[in-house]
């Protein structure tokens, strides 16, 4: 058989970018229920105790064959994409190795700097590169209906944002939150760093008009929720999503590494993934 058809049946080899943590782990699992995919490298902190371990150890699976690096540059060697769930301050690194490597990238990882943020869109001029406060179908869905019912309630209807994690959560407001936030202002033609309402203290003074406001509460070992109200006299409408295992992001992530393959450079979200613009 020609050796090109014979690598049609390949699996399609995938890096993980912080194999230990709880979304790494998860991450292993919806590779294996996808199929057609390879483990080719996985990563952790340089001062993590499962560098040097096989990486189905580290995320307390199966022995994978393939050793958790230090270096992402190691890490996604033979790789054709890459899945990003590390912390904020290690996603410089990946973008370098990755942009150096020409490997498409899928970022899961929340709470950026402004100048991180900013590498990230250089980094899409020379790669494709994936990247979403939530990788979830499901909230990517919500993120739809939150737009088009801010298009549709006008003032008169008041948005709040209320999300829920677990006691170790680092960033708060939540990325999905922020992100919810930006879809109703969208939907109302304005940004939401003009209308955003993240503290609310003492005497704070009638609500203005047309704030969206953010709630958070940390606790526990909650996966993930996420309400949006919207209220007006009379009446009140809520879309809300509620996570109860973190394959669903997982799930989200690993069909974005497989749509990502072959995409030209830019910034994508995971609402281009699904189809949905």
């Amino acid at each position: 058989m020609n050796d090109s058809r014979s690598r049609i049946h390949d699996p399609l080899p995938m890096a993980v970018l912080g194999v230990s943590g709880r979304m790494g782990r998860a991450l292993l699992v919806a590779m294996d229920e996808a199929g057609g995919i390879r483990l080719s490298g996985a990563s952790a902190s340089a001062g993590s105790r499962w560098v040097g371990l096989d990486a189905g150890t580290a995320a307390s699976g199966a022995v994978r064959g393939v050793a958790v690096q230090p270096d992402p540059a190691q890490a996604i060697q033979g790789a054709a994409v890459a899945i990003d769930f590390t912390l904020p301050q290690a996603t410089g690194a990946n973008l370098e190795a990755c942009v150096a490597a020409q490997c498409p990238l899928v970022i899961g990882t929340t709470g950026h700097a402004p100048e991180v943020r900013e590498r990230i869109v250089q980094a899409a001029g020379r790669i494709p590169l994936v990247m979403a406060p939530n990788m979830s179908v499901g909230v990517n869905l919500l993120l739809e209906l939150v737009e088009q019912a801010a298009r549709q309630l006008d003032e008169r209807y008041d948005i709040e944002i209320f999300e829920a994690h677990h006691r170790d959560k680092k960033d708060a407001p939540s990325g999905t939150a922020l992100g919810l936030g930006a879809a109703a202002a969208a939907g109302r033609g304005v940004a939401l760093e003009q209308v955003a309402e993240y503290e609310r203290h003492g005497v704070t003074g009638a609500r203005r008009p047309g704030n969206i406001g953010f709630s958070v509460f940390r606790g526990g070992d909650v996966v993930g929720e996420h309400t949006v109200s919207f209220a007006g006299i009379g009446e009140r409408i809520e879309l809300t999503h509620r996570a109860s295992d973190r394959l669903a992001f997982a799930r989200g992530a690993v069909r974005a590494a497989r749509w990502l393959i072959g995409r030209p450079p830019g910034l994508y979200s995971m609402r281009d993934v699904l189809g949905f613009r």
